[in-house]
Order: C-alpha cells, then sequence, then structure tokens
C-alpha cells in the first residue's frame, strides 16, 4: 500500500510537471501559430505524460494543457482550436500510456507502435471534433483542412516526436525514472516486442 501511495504522489508530481511543460514549450515558437501548428509543442509533454505516468494522467494532462493555456495565455484560441485540441491531446495521453503499459516488452518497437498508434488516433479525433464544432461542408471543416491541419502543417512536429521521445525514453532509463530498454530478450525476437 505505501508503495502504491509513493507510486501515486510520484505520478502526480510529474503530471503537475508535464502539465507545466505543455504551458511553457509553446512560447519557444514566439506565440506564431503557423510555426506552433508545424512543431507542435504541447504535444511532447503529454505523450511522454502517458508513457511514463500511464493513460490516466495522459488523458487528463493531454485534456488541461489546451484548455488552460488557451484561458491564461490566449493561444490556444478556445473555440474551436482550444476544445478540438484537448480532446485530441487527451487521445495522444490516452493511448500511448494505455498501449506502452500493455507492451509486452519495454522496447524501441513498442514504443514507437505506441507513438504512431497514438498520433493516427490523435488526429483522427481531432478531425472528429473539428466536425462537431464546425459542421461539414465549404464553410465548415473540409477534408483539405483535416489533411492540411492533421498531417501536411505537421510534419516537422512529427519528425520532432519520432525523434526526440524515444532519446528521452532512453536517457531516462538510465536515470532509472522508468523501465526501458532498446531491445526485447534474443531468444523472443524482436517480433515479440508486441504491442
Amino acid at each position: 500500500m505505501h508503495e502504491k501511495r509513493k507510486a501515486s504522489v510520484r505520478n502526480t508530481s510529474l503530471g503537475a510537471m508535464f502539465l507545466a511543460l505543455g504551458l511553457v514549450l509553446p512560447f519557444l515558437t514566439g506565440q506564431i501559430p503557423q510555426i506552433g501548428n508545424m512543431l507542435l509543442p504541447m504535444h511532447i509533454p503529454v505523450l511522454l505524460c502517458g508513457l511514463i505516468c500511464g493513460w490516466q494522467y495522459g488523458l487528463v494532462v493531454g485534456f488541461i494543457t489546451p484548455l488552460l493555456r488557451g484561458v491564461l495565455f490566449g493561444m490556444p484560441p478556445f473555440y474551436p482550436n482550444g476544445i478540438a485540441m484537448a480532446f485530441e491531446l487527451a487521445t495522444y495521453g490516452f493511448v500511448t500510456g494505455f498501449l506502452y503499459s500493455r507492451s509486452r516488452w519495454k522496447c524501441i518497437v513498442a514504443l514507437y507502435r505506441c507513438l504512431i498508434a497514438a498520433m493516427l488516433a490523435g488526429r483522427a479525433v481531432w478531425g472528429v471534433a473539428e466536425v462537431i464544432l464546425l459542421g461539414l461542408g465549404d464553410n465548415g471543416f473540409t477534408w483539405a483542412a483535416f489533411m492540411s491541419g492533421a498531417f501536411l502543417n505537421a510534419i516537422p512536429g512529427i519528425i520532432i516526436q519520432l525523434v526526440l521521445i524515444p532519446a528521452i525514453m532512453v536517457a531516462l532509463d538510465r536515470t532509472g525514472l522508468v523501465r526501458f530498454s532498446k531491445n526485447p530478450p534474443a531468444k523472443d525476437g524482436a517480433e515479440d516486442a508486441t504491442v
């Protein structure tokens, strides 16, 4: 019971840190929405929160971060961007945490599978949220707007996430904060590193 409470305090503290990072990192883009849309600075702490603290924390931190940032700093605008991003980031935090916690091996293969699944699911949820908020059609949310917002403009941010997050996880493994290994045990082979 003591260990459970200790883990809860640790995860709550780390979740608060990831929330703070999600509020602060977008300042690196200079409050220019076009650059922020390309580099996706709020996504990195949320994905890390899901991986390190678990899906519950990733979901909550992901949902709160864009809404709180919109209230405190006016970016992203609450409607429709902030609301849609809240559902998108909550999905990132949930999917990475849920899949990674159930991965047989904590390895690079499992990590990339979780990240890619979370990125696809989050972008799909973002698209659905935008459709609900704006509607479909010429004056609403179009397929071109979805492809542009979810993938084309986000390519630099996706690349940064796919390089930076595994590097951070490997570095954290060396500190003992997270359990992570580069490869699954040789006897089972890489194909057993399933999510």
